[in-house]
């Protein structure tokens, strides 16, 4: 018998670690780097906790050396979608009726073991797999992964605190069930952490899981995975299948027990999910909850009473770390006029000074875009400027996948502020740059505000205060996250909730008790102490 109130208290971000030569975890991480590149590994499905072998396969290849394999993933069909299903709801009645803190304890000590024995793992994992420097390794798949699941743990004990006040003769209480049926995640490729967040943070509200990883981030996914087995989650709680994306999106979005989905991707995506629930409305047993991070057209809007060197850092970080393919990566800039000459001499100065090529080079800033498809989208923007009178490219501009996907950094600068480049999401390692005259900030920044379907990120640099606090007023509604003389990049969780709306998402907020607030189902439960007998109100009498 368990009588104890269980609480996390307090929430802490996990340390970055550096890296430096000869440290400890340097040491570490290479070994296993060097460990996962000679071994070529069998990733199976796993339904309902046992391995499940199609044998159609796929190969898992490193971005910045194509020809090398690390692994090969199964691929679901049909069959193995709908027993990923089956074994999610048979797992679920004794999942939500297990104790909440041993739900979360599965988390929380799979955060331990990846602060600890699992770091180097899932660090090298993420490098080779999606082509992560060691920092952008580290502050991915080893902190952020981190600090999901410890925050969602205390957000998760802040709701189920939430209680109402009683009444003269009753008492009221609140039950936070988890959601009627079972959450489909579909994971990005992008951020090792963003996969596991989207499908733990249902999971420890009680919820059952039918996970679909991006398929160039199956592997480590699932490391991710067995991570979480070997902190004792049971079997059938997340279900993993890799597979076609429109395949198994076909087949999860009409089963009746479909409760949520939990998504990172496209807007176009995400906007089919929508569709195929008004499809199938009224064949759900309940209104599915529908959460999903999306695309971005993220800016930098520049006053001119910002420091040079400021607005130059902003740029190179927000625009080309982890090669632009963060969700809030820097993909417009406005400049004024008056700084642009001493902003584009250092501009082109600093990027000139960037190194770019394996991951596994820890000077490098720059490696590998994902794979083909994703470089082939990048080359065609690229190519479309070259092409064009309203714009030139001033730095960059070329590209290479004879080894692997490489993309140079890339600066556009245009004369239209409604160029091509200038509102369609990229993806990639380019900047695209509108130079304004100096009178016309506020057009300018109405027009940032206005020009794109997407608000996900900005940012706004200047030592003015007024200017500011004017420029946060009117871009109220053009970014869920909005960063004051900063990059427009480097959400972390517990400090800043990450989401946006428009086009970029449902704006749920990653990492926080909004997102959390998604899984669950409260019920309102009022017992009265001495019923009423009589259906007479006093005023009657």
């Amino acid at each position: 018998m368990n009588n104890g109130i269980f609480t996390i208290n307090d929430f802490k971000n996990e340390p970055i670690l550096n890296y430096s030569i000869g440290s400890k975890e340097r040491k570490e991480l290479e070994t296993k780097l060097m460990e996962l590149k000679n071994n070529n590994i069998e990733i199976p499905l796993i339904i309902g906790g046992k391995e499940i072998k199609t044998n159609n396969t796929k190969k898992c290849i490193i971005p910045y050396d194509k020809n090398k394999s690390i692994g090969f993933y199964h691929i679901a069909g049909e069959k193995e979608i709908n027993m990923a299903i089956e074994a999610a709801m048979e797992a679920k009645e004794k999942w939500q009726n297990m104790n909440y803190d041993r739900r979360m304890l599965v988390f929380l000590k799979a955060a331990k073991l990846a602060s600890t024995t699992w770091r180097a793992t899932l660090n090298a994992a993420t490098m080779l797999c999606q082509s992560k420097t060691f920092y952008q390794a580290e502050i991915d798949s080893a902190c952020e992964l981190i600090d999901f699941f410890n925050a969602n743990c205390k957000a998760l004990c802040d709701i189920y605190k939430m209680q109402p006040m009683n009444g003269v003769d009753s008492v009221n209480r609140v039950d936070y069930r988890p959601l009627d049926g079972f959450v489909y995640a579909i994971t990005p490729f992008n951020f090792t952490a963003i996969a596991s967040n989207l499908i733990s943070a249902p999971a420890m509200a009680g919820n059952t899981v039918v996970w679909k990883p991006a398929s160039s981030a199956v592997y480590s996914a699932y490391v991710v995975l067995k991570l979480l087995q070997a902190a004792g989650l049971p079997d059938g709680v997340i279900n993993f299948i890799p597979g076609n994306a429109s395949e198994i999106s076909n087949i999860v979005m009409e089963n009746e027990n479909l409760a949520g989905v939990h998504f990172t991707g496209s807007t176009n995506v995400f906007n089919s999910m929508w569709t195929a629930v008004g499809k199938n409305i009224s064949t759900y047993k309940s209104y599915p909850r529908l959460v999903g991070e999306t695309g971005g057209k993220n800016f930098c809007m520049v006053h001119n009473t910002a420091d040079i060197d400021t607005v130059v850092a902003a740029l190179i970080r927000g625009s080309f770390e982890y090669q632009g393919q963060k969700c809030s990566a820097t993909s417009r800039a406005y400049i004024p006029e008056s700084m642009w000459t001493k902003i584009k001499e250092k501009l082109i100065s600093e990027i000139s000074t960037i190194k770019m090529g394996d991951a596994e080079t820890r000077e490098n800033l720059m490696s590998a875009v994902i794979d083909e498809k994703s470089y082939k989208k990048i080359k065609t923007y690229i190519e479309y400027t070259k092409n064009s009178s309203e714009a030139e490219i001033i730095c960059g501009g070329k590209y290479d996948d004879s080894i692997g996907f490489f993309v140079e950094p890339t600066v556009i600068v245009t004369t239209n502020p409604y160029f091509k480049t200038m509102i369609e999401e990229i993806f990639g390692p380019v900047l695209t740059i509108f130079v304004y005259d100096d009178n016309s900030f506020y057009e300018t920044l109405d027009n940032c505000a206005k020009s794109s379907k997407y608000a996900l990120t900005g940012s706004i640099i200047s030592n003015d205060k007024n200017v500011l606090n004017n420029a946060e007023d009117i871009l109220q509604f053009s970014a869920g996250n909005l960063y004051i003389n900063d990059k427009s990049t480097g959400s972390v969780v517990g400090q800043n909730p990450f989401g946006g709306s428009k086009a970029s998402g449902t704006n749920d907020k990653a990492g926080s008790i909004i997102n959390m607030l998604k899984w669950v189902s409260p019920r309102s439960i009022k017992e009265t102490f001495t019923p009423t007998s009589n259906y007479r109100y006093q005023n009657m009498l």
